[in-house]
């Protein structure tokens, strides 16, 4: 049971390296011959950690000898660390969404913060992403400061044009 929970504990300690390390170790199955992708250290790491644990736990449960328990701990560690992979394969994989584009604030809602003078330019704050974001804004009309207001058109990455909202 010994070396079961040594196998564990190296299992996890290492688990914690390769995370702290963030990257640094990646490369080592990179030249094994037949990995292609499959052998990852997370994976590897997980594997060792579950043999040791669970294997620990069949001995102690079963009373067999090691022999049983690194079969039964073998398993549970194949099957931990396939998950281990899919899971970080699917995260590696996951796109990102795709930065807004000029023609995305056309009629987005916001607010003057700087008045806008009759064909001039003032400021307004838009909910861009789900972020606030503040904009030069040219009206055709005048606005005070705490006006509603949509916008129409885009006329550079950083002005807009807009126009009072009407209820």
């Amino acid at each position: 049971m010994g070396w079961f929970l040594l196998l564990g504990i190296g299992g996890l300690l290492l688990l914690g390296l390769v995370i702290v390390l963030d990257g640094v170790l990646d490369g080592l199955f990179d030249g094994f011959a037949g990995a292609d992708g499959w052998l990852s250290l997370p994976a590897v790491t997980a594997f060792v950690a579950m043999l040791g644990f669970v294997g620990a736990i069949a001995q102690e449960a079963t009373g067999r000898g090691p022999a049983p328990a690194a079969a039964v701990g073998a398993a549970a560690g194949a099957g931990t660390a396939w998950g281990v992979l899919r899971l970080s394969r699917a995260l590696m994989d996951r796109q990102p969404d795709a930065a807004p584009r000029g023609v995305d604030l056309v009629g987005v809602a916001g607010a003057v913060i700087t008045p806008i003078p009759d064909g001039g330019y003032g400021e307004v704050l838009l909910d861009v992403a789900g972020l606030r974001t503040k904009y030069a804004a040219r009206s055709r009309l005048a606005m005070p400061a705490g006006a509603e207001v949509w916008v129409v058109d885009v006329l550079s990455p950083t002005s807009v044009e807009v126009r009072s909202v009407e209820r």
